[in-house]
């Protein structure tokens, strides 16, 4: 996991839990693509998501990490990319089922909705979960291309 490349941005709202997650990226020993934004003062979600979302079609990271309010913000514009499997996590097993079965490939949660333990528990959870493959999951995502 030590040469993957993560990238990671939030709107206003998601300033203070991106830093503790970017502490928390880089103790892993990952490498950290900060996209931002870096203050509190208001910004549009969609600009920030898409910063994301290019750095991992382009080849620049290999996964994303999205903040907001809630999460679905960011989720629904990511997911507008073909090639992008965003998932609203709210816990450590919604982060394990994105992952298992929907081989996710961008964490995007809601610096207003979750405390931080818990947003740090998706995060590891997420980045420590395998796609488990087999034929009822791969034809599935199959579908969503």
């Amino acid at each position: 996991m030590c040469s993957e490349t993560v990238a990671i941005a939030n709107d206003h709202a998601g300033v203070e839990l991106k830093a503790l997650l970017v502490k928390d990226l880089e103790a892993l020993g990952l490498r950290v693509l900060d996209l931002g934004a870096n203050t509190a003062e208001s910004v549009d979600y969609p600009d920030f998501a898409v910063r994301v979302v290019e750095a991992i079609v382009n080849g620049a990271a290999d996964r994303g990490v999205l903040i907001c309010g809630t999460g679905i913000g960011m989720g629904m514009a990511a997911n507008r990319t073909r090639g992008i499997r965003a998932a609203v996590c709210h816990d450590a097993v919604s982060a394990r089922l994105a992952r298992e079965h929907n081989d996710a490939n961008v964490l995007a949660l809601g610096a207003r909705t979750l405390g931080p333990e818990v947003a740090r528990d998706c995060l590891k959870v997420f980045l420590s979960t395998a796609f488990d493959g087999g034929p009822r999951h791969v034809r599935r995502l199959q579908k969503l291309q």
